[in-house]
């Protein structure tokens, strides 16, 4: 069976060491966790009037192909109640994203964002955006 490499980004502002740690667990339960970032603060992009947000990042194997990990990512954010609004950039209890998979850059917001890039090089070391 095919195993896929990607680097999930993780962030939270809302009670962000819980919420990233009850993630980080789900997680390991369901891929294979290589290696885990460090961990940030950053300030909010686009809407300013909210607390800053906890990233990091995860480099994890998984059998699951690219779509079905990204829907299990979205059931986890439902289970720690992510709400999604209208405004992508509000506050949230978690946001996992794929950033990279298989070695490719599959996030656009990698490119904009310093923290998600040196997420990235602390976990794979000499990779090229």
């Amino acid at each position: 069976m095919k195993t896929n490499r990607a680097v999930v980004g993780l962030g939270s502002n809302i009670d962000p060491e819980e919420n990233i740690r009850k993630a980080i667990e789900i997680i390991r339960g369901e891929v294979s966790l290589i290696k885990a970032s460090s961990f940030v603060e950053t300030e909010p992009v686009g809407l300013k009037e909210q607390r800053s947000f906890i990233n990091g990042a995860l480099l994890i194997e998984t059998p699951l192909g690219a779509s079905e990990l990204k829907m299990r990512l979205r059931g986890i954010e439902a289970g720690l109640g992510r709400v999604r609004t209208a405004d992508k950039n509000g506050p949230r209890t978690i946001d996992l994203d794929i950033l990279v998979w298989n070695g490719g850059v599959v996030d656009d917001d990698v490119y904009e964002r310093e923290f998600l890039k040196s997420s990235i090089r602390e976990l794979s070391p000499g990779f090229t955006f």
